[in-house]
């Protein structure tokens, strides 16, 4: 099965990513197929994407996300600020996090040290947190989207309560990832 370990972002948030993707599409006036939106029910602040696993390490995997989660306090993090993954021709658009984010940092370490030494290879780039929007098909429409992040840097969308993490499944389909929650362990 596939799987990763991620934080939920509520209703009120995935809405304001929702609009923020309709208003994107339809100022960039790209083509469909250029851009793979995110379905804003299916976005997620992921912490560590596992990959393909052994239907019995998900348990293994629950216990040790339980266990980090509980040595870990519930903290408030604020979304805000559109950037991208790829530089003038941009890959991936995404929203990113302020306040918080040390608190969101630390926990991500310890979920990544802890799962390192049970046996999953260690994430050899540096965390970086943010809600991916879309991820970019064709060079002339990242050049396009990359431009127009500029007006939203300083765009706010509101607070995150991070108080558990959940550990999903992710089934590939025609038409998209269904996420399946094995597990969802309180912060303290």
């Amino acid at each position: 099965m596939r799987c990763f370990v991620a934080i939920d972002i509520g209703e009120e948030i995935k809405k304001a990513l929702g609009d923020l993707q309709r208003q994107l599409a339809s100022k960039a006036d790209i083509k469909k197929g250029d851009v793979k939106w995110v379905r804003p029910e299916a976005i997620h602040l992921t912490l560590k994407f596992l990959g393909e696993i052994k239907d019995e390490q998900s348990v293994e995997v629950c216990n040790i996300v339980k266990e980090v989660a509980g040595r870990h306090e519930s903290f408030e993090l604020a979304v805000e600020s559109v950037g991208c993954f790829g530089g003038s021709s941009a890959r991936v658009l995404w929203v990113g996090t302020g306040t918080g984010s040390a608190h969101l940092q630390r926990l991500q370490k310890a979920l990544e040290q802890q799962l390192a030494s049970a046996g999953w290879p260690e994430e050899t780039r540096q965390f970086t947190s943010h809600l991916t929007l879309c991820r970019i098909r064709s060079h002339k429409a990242g050049v396009k989207l990359a431009q127009m992040i500029e007006d939203y840097k300083d765009f706010e969308f509101g607070v995150i309560s991070a108080d558990s993490v959940l550990v999903y499944q992710s089934q590939l389909t025609p038409k998209g990832a269904v996420y399946t929650v094995l597990g969802n362990y309180k912060l303290q």
